[in-house]
This record gives structure tokens, C-alpha cells and sequence, in this order.
């Protein structure tokens, strides 16, 4: 009895640190191939709030932005 229990909580533990490794794999994948945010969406996001974005502020904005990661 108590041997089926271990076995079962083992088998959860092992799948639980596969699954997350896993998904972590995956998501990283995903962001590699679609990044959350693009220039384009920088210079939208700074004409919405009144602001004629130049270059070099749209890459200041992806420069602070891929630090933060």
C-alpha cells in the first residue's frame, strides 16, 4: 500500500519537473520566433500617446526593452 503511494507521488514529481521544463523549452522557442514586440509597435504605441517617434528613440525603447529580459 504505502509502496503504491510512493511510486505515484514520485511519478507526479517527475512529471511535474519534465512539464515544466518542457513548456519552458517550448515558450522560449515561441518568443525567439515571435517576439512580443516590434518596432512598429513602438512607434504606434508613441504616436497614440502624442509623440512623433523618431529612430533613435524607437531603439532606445527596443534597446531598454531587451535589457529588462
Amino acid at each position: 500500500m504505502f509502496h503504491d503511494i510512493l511510486l505515484v507521488v514520485i511519478g507526479l514529481l517527475i512529471g511535474l519537473v519534465i512539464g515544466f521544463f518542457a513548456a519552458r523549452y517550448f515558450m522560449q522557442n515561441y518568443f525567439k520566433k515571435n517576439p512580443p514586440i516590434n518596432e512598429k509597435m513602438v512607434e504606434a504605441l508613441m504616436s497614440s500617446m502624442g509623440r512623433k517617434p523618431n529612430s533613435k528613440q524607437v531603439k532606445q525603447v527596443m534597446a531598454q526593452m531587451k535589457r529588462v529580459k
